[in-house]
């Protein structure tokens, strides 16, 4: 015997997971985290007993439900399986699973679709940021056909517009949560930013770097990350995250200047590993963080002040482009709005099975 958990699989940018509601999940934390564990086949190299792909990207999770704040559609509530450990990480959200909280929320009724367009409004129930995503419906259902591009994504499908309405200081409360936009660590210099994402930047050539590197290049080099984890721990220290060995946050970023006529080069870590492209929420810091100077990112990018601007982010597999509103009247500039297009695909609907008991922990 199994339990049937209803749900829907989707793409969102470039990431794949599950989608529940959030009706649908016990409300007690232990048991959902077992439940998620055993839908993705966690904790195992290969998932090859759940739903997982096997990597950090294709082991991800929204829970959906209305949402009880006024003027606010529904909650999305992020969950980051890990593949080969026994662990959940609910601190962290994910911009790019997002991407797929507006078509799903229409898709099982809870927003009523318009007819062109239709706007939902979205907390970021792990940060607390507000999200504005503009879904095409033409005809009052999701389209997911379409003309738009992703960058890691093949071919192309319905733009899913995400405007970020209140992403600064999302889990530090301040965008530079140590009140220095560069600090250091180890006698690198890191700019330790928070917007939508905690993020630690630094230059890739202070770590032995190019910041031109493939994924698959900077996972092999294990001396690497052996050296990056520790100044990770200390910046989550100093951002007052406290411990943060079994955090996904912050995440590493590698930054050098752009070499294909974008505005920078980022390499970011999720944080084990190189990310084959790149996160929303960690492009959405990263601009936050290149508009400010004296940051390593300012340092690093080319482009010129703006009260809109468009930073376009070159990572393994192409680029990631943010258009960022900015308040000039301040100084330094204030960001008061990013926005970023990403797609998404509903891949599969039904329900996930998980072994009998697992829900009471006797599987």
């Amino acid at each position: 015997m199994q339990t049937a958990i209803p749900a829907l699989f989707m793409r969102g940018g470039t990431s794949r997971g599950l989608y529940f509601e959030a009706s649908d999940m016990p409300r007690d934390a232990a048991a959902r985290d077992r439940l998620l564990l055993a839908a993705m086949g966690s904790p195992d190299a290969r998932q090859i007993d759940g739903m997982g792909g096997a990597t950090p990207l294709t082991s991800k999770v929204a829970i959906v439900g209305p949402s009880e704040e006024p003027g606010i559609d529904v909650d999305y509530f992020f969950a980051q399986v890990l593949v080969a450990e026994d662990m959940v990480d609910t601190g962290p959200t994910c911009g790019n699973i997002l991407a797929g909280v507006g078509p799903f929320a229409i898709e099982r009724g809870l927003v009523a679709a318009a007819h062109g367009e239709t706007r939902v409004r979205i907390r970021l129930v792990n940060t607390g940021d507000l999200v504005e995503a503009v879904i095409q419906t033409p005809g009052g259902t999701v389209e997911y056909a379409g003309a738009a591009t992703v960058d890691g994504v093949p071919g192309s499908a319905a733009p899913v517009i995400l405007n970020f309405m209140d992403c600064l200081g999302s889990k530090t409360g301040a965008l530079f949560p140590t009140g220095n936009v560069v600090d250091l660590i180890d006698g690198i210099e890191v700019t330790l930013a928070d917007a939508a994402m905690p993020v630690m930047m630094m230059a890739a050539d202070s770590m032995g770097k190019t910041g031109y590197e493939t994924a698959a290049d900077l996972d092999g080099d294990r001396d690497f990350f052996a050296r990056l984890e520790p100044i990770r721990l200390q910046a989550g220290e100093m951002m007052g995250l406290g411990d943060v060995t079994d955090m996904v946050i912050p995440k590493p970023v590698l930054l050098a200047p752009a070499r294909a006529g974008a505005t920078i080069s980022s390499r970011y870590f999720t944080p084990h590993a190189a990310h084959e492209a790149h996160a929303v929420t960690g492009a959405v810091c990263l601009s936050c963080a290149a508009v400010t100077p004296g940051t390593v990112a300012h340092g690093l990018a080319d482009m010129e002040i703006g009260e809109k601007m468009e930073i376009a982010i070159e990572h393994p597999t192409g680029t990631i482009d943010v258009a960022l509103t900015l308040d000039l009247s301040r100084t330094p500039p204030e960001v008061r709005s990013a926005g970023i297009l990403r797609t998404a695909r509903l891949l599969f609907q039904g329900a996930v099975m998980v072994p009998q008991g697992t829900l009471d922990g006797a599987a």
